[in-house]
């Protein structure tokens, strides 16, 4: 399974579009020339240093030529984001072997992950005071092309005909009423999704949030055979030779675009990030109170929220202790003999949800003292003409090693409920939550707290079929496990029990009764209804 390209660890899983990681060994490749008065051929490090050099310069003379064509007024903005990309190539041309040395990993002494229920609720006195101290930052820059919608993913419609940013929205309004105070609600766009946001954003100009956005950088993607970047100007012609480089980027892309000082000068204090599609993901108080009970000499600079594995989240990244500092394992990260103890819920019991609660001040500190690492995830694609090409991204959960005090805290299931496929969205439209000022909370009927795993064939695949294929979202309070595949559709009022597998193989088609109750069933073969 481990295979080497260009220096780098990767593993596959025979996905059309698979991820890799690659990583810090060595700090930086020798830059011994050749020895005066010795005729002897240059060394393979020598001569992959040679590369590097013509490389990284070739690119930078390709950088300033579509630099040159953007618009007048983008200039400054497109030179940070492009030092920001020029430092990511040069590490992803330098840095060789697998990001852990297995060996040095151990597991997390109980001090560094606190439990959720031992965290204190604040005096209600206190709320107001806190809640003024915090901005909220919502990942935005996704499409939604994977579920078969153009446009922000946010814009999916979730629960009554409201969509993720609406009930984003909703919350933000309900907390703020509430307490007599103005979080501000961020998003970071990319420059796939801000257009169309900046026109949604227009119907909340009513409502009582304040909401501002910013943009991440827009990198090039690279040519994986001449490893040149692939655009050859800003026109909406090379739109495909661009992409947003992973949530990673909100650091420096917060920080470039003046909001971090305002916020900072504000008196704002911590951050809350998380993803625009985790329905879970809401302002938790007990966490704040956490955060800002005691000096700030002395509070953790960055919080992972982290949950308890199941079988379900067996490639979920985790934190580990490495050499002395907390840090994030991600699945792509680990060597191949070891993808089972990975994979093991006995050994490593937790997960990243990727809500991540952030000091301000330091990640000025980080940004300005250049002193933030996040592993380089390089991401291989093929581009409609058939070019083979790679992005380099990283992920803002990453960064946890360069914070002070950092901890992870294990929260409730119930915080990470994200939404990235049609069976996701199965849940989250079911009677199995219920809908409160933008929150979903589980309904009270569910005996035990876990989700029932989905999982939806592909036919099911688009948010358009799915809706076509259910006459109205069934029962599921009492559904542990539902798998569906091939060409089957859904009746009104169905209820679904226990473990319920429904398989119409190819040329068949199977019509689940109005009003039927499947428990403990697996429905197989032909099963037409028709209109008489």
């Amino acid at each position: 399974e481990g295979h080497l390209l260009l220096g780098l660890t990767y593993e596959t899983d025979n996905k059309v579009n698979q991820r890799y990681t690659c990583v810090n060994m060595e700090p930086s490749l020798s830059k011994t020339g050749f020895v005066k008065g010795h005729k002897r051929s240059p060394s393979d490090i020598e001569f992959r240093d040679a590369m590097r050099k013509d490389a990284q310069s070739a690119m930078n003379k390709e950088l300033y030529k579509l630099l040159m064509t953007t618009a007048p007024g983008l200039q400054d903005r497109t030179r940070k984001e492009f030092e920001g990309f020029e430092t990511l190539f040069a590490r992803f041309l330098r840095e060789t072997g697998p990001s852990v040395e297995w060996d040095k990993l151990k597991l997390l002494s109980p001090e560094l992950i606190r439990k959720y229920n031992d965290l204190k609720t604040p005096e209600p006195k206190d709320v107001k005071n806190l809640l003024d101290k915090l901005v909220v930052i919502k990942l935005n820059g996704g499409l939604g092309t994977s579920m078969g919608c153009t446009g922000p993913k946010s814009a999916i419609q979730v629960r009554n005909e409201l969509t993720f940013l609406d009930l984003n929205v909703q919350q933000i309004e309900y907390l703020n009423k509430s307490h007599g105070v103005d979080v501000p609600l961020v998003l970071m766009n990319s420059f796939n999704t801000d257009d169309d946001t900046q026109k949604i954003l227009r119907k909340y100009s009513q409502i009582k949030v304040s909401i501002v956005t910013f943009n991440q950088s827009r990198f090039p993607r690279i040519n994986r055979d001449t490893l040149m970047p692939v655009p050859r100007s800003f026109t909406e012609e090379s739109i495909e030779g661009w992409y947003p480089p992973g949530h990673g980027d909100v650091y420096s892309s917060l920080y470039n675009s003046g909001l971090l000082d305002k916020f900072i000068n504000e008196g704002k204090k911590y951050v809350f990030i998380s993803n625009i599609d985790n329905m879970g993901a809401t302002v938790d108080l007990n966490i704040l109170n956490f955060l800002l009970e005691s000096q700030e000499s002395s509070s953790p600079e960055f919080v992972m929220e982290v949950t308890d594995k199941t079988r379900a989240d067996i490639k979920g990244g985790t934190l580990v202790d490495y050499e002395g500092k907390l840090r994030l394992l991600e699945f792509a990260q680990v060597p191949a003999d070891h993808v089972d103890e990975f994979k093991s819920v006995r050994k490593f019991k937790i997960f990243n949800t990727n809500n991540l609660w952030i000091s301000l001040n330091a990640i000025k500190r980080n940004v300005e003292e250049e002193t933030m690492h996040m592993e380089i995830i390089v991401n291989p694609k093929t581009l409609d003409n058939g070019m083979n090409v790679i992005q380099l991204e990283t992920a803002a959960g990453a960064a946890i090693k360069s914070f002070d005090r950092a901890v992870g805290i294990n929260v409730p299931r119930s915080r990470f409920l994200p939404v990235k496929t049609t069976s996701d969205l199965l849940i989250v439209m079911s009677n199995l939550y219920a809908m409160k000022t933008g929150a979903l909370e589980m309904s009270p009927k569910r005996s035990f707290p876990s989700v029932p795993l989905v999982k939806l064939g592909n036919q099911f695949s688009k948010v358009k079929d799915f809706i076509h294929r259910f006459a109205s979202i069934p029962d599921i309070i009492e559904l542990d496990h539902l798998t569906v595949a091939g060409d089957v559709n859904f009746g009104k009022n169905v209820t679904l029990r226990g473990t319920v597998i429904i398989i119409a193989n190819h040329g068949e088609k199977i019509d689940i009764p109005q009003g039927a109750i499947l428990e403990n069933k697996i429905v197989s073969g032909n099963l037409r209804i028709l209109d008489h």
